[in-house]
């Protein structure tokens, strides 16, 4: 299924422009995830939207946006009234400003978007915003509108696209004082902080991503397999205490000498990985989210018999070819 945009509309440089796509950078849908289910039947939990004082179900037509003002008092705003105060970013990202990337602060940072053109028309006005960035060595700072708030994006070239990314606000960044105010002086030895760069320079290395393994994750498809399969499930021990750090020195001494006896068998397991990445095929990117195809034994009734033929055992959670909305 081909990736969806999440937004559409144009690029302008001053009198350049050029209809483009936005599309999200990054997805959560390949991790596994939970429904809400009746313990007693198996079926999944509907939620309604009721009147919280009168208990009775509310229709879609009949629920409007409302700001709380007081306990019990809300102004209502209807959509025609936040229609007429769209912004121009709504249909158009206006490049405002070029800033050195160094610039911003990491905290700023919300989350990645990739954008194309969009269509066969506009890929030389694309690609002369795309090498004016570039060449500029800078970061193109413009707005959009995404779920009806205009948000700060800044727009670097990557490959032959862009990449841009969401900022926060100032007001949504706080400030570090309030939490490091309490932060003691501490004066460090020189032999402590050659000890801990010693440690440091063990554990360097470059950043590979692929190498990454989600533990939590490999960790749940391992379960949900084993209660597909009727595998009893042990008792997880409880991991033994290292115990308070007394001596600081002495911490590092041991840190440094467990990082040597380490370093090899950490270097043939790294080799290994990346073997095995490069040994595996890129996956093809299915949409929607990792759905079971039996449900725990015993339980979901009819569903349950409908799918007495399904296969009972599975390397992974087969995931669903449509995207499938979350409950609960």
């Amino acid at each position: 299924m081909a990736p969806r945009a999440n937004w559409k509309g144009f690029l302008r440089l001053s009198l350049v422009t050029c209809p483009v796509a936005l599309y999200p950078a990054t997805s959560d849908t390949e991790k596994v995830s939970f429904n809400q289910i009746n313990r007693k039947t198996g079926h999944r939990i509907k939620y309604l939207k009721v009147d919280a004082e009168t208990g009775d179900e509310v229709t879609s037509e009949d629920i409007v946006k409302g700001y709380k003002v007081d306990t019990d008092t809300y102004i209502e705003v209807t959509k025609d009234e936040l229609d007429d105060i769209a912004l121009d970013s709504t249909h158009t990202i206006e490049i405002d400003e070029f800033v050195p990337k160094s610039d911003i602060d990491n905290r700023y940072l919300i989350r990645p978007y990739y954008l194309v053109p969009d269509g066969k028309v506009g890929h030389d006005a694309f690609a002369v915003i795309r090498e004016t960035i570039r060449s500029m060595d800078k970061v193109a700072i413009g707005r959009v509108v995404l779920t009806n708030r205009e948000h700060i994006i800044a727009l670097e070239p990557l490959d032959s696209g862009l990449m841009g990314t969401l900022l926060r606000y100032p007001y949504e960044v706080r400030s570090e004082k309030e939490y490091f105010d309490d932060i003691q002086d501490v004066k460090l030895t020189k032999d402590m902080l050659d000890l801990a760069k010693h440690i440091v320079e063990k554990k360097s290395g470059a950043f590979e991503p692929e190498l990454f393994e989600d533990h939590y994750e490999t960790a749940l498809i391992d379960l949900i397999n084993k209660k597909r399969a009727g595998t009893p499930i042990a008792a997880r021990s409880t991991p033994k205490s290292g115990g308070n750090v007394i001596n600081l020195m002495d911490a590092l001494k041991k840190s440094l000498a467990s990082e040597k006896d380490a370093a090899p068998a950490a270097k043939v397991a790294k080799e290994t990985a990346k073997e095995t990445a490069k040994a595996k095929k890129p996956k093809k990117r299915v949409e929607g989210q990792r759905e079971m195809l039996l449900p725990i034994s015993g339980k979901g009734g009819k569903d349950a018999a409908a799918r007495e033929t399904a296969p009972k055992k599975a390397d992974k959670p087969v995931r669903a070819t449509t995207r499938t909305k979350k409950a609960g």
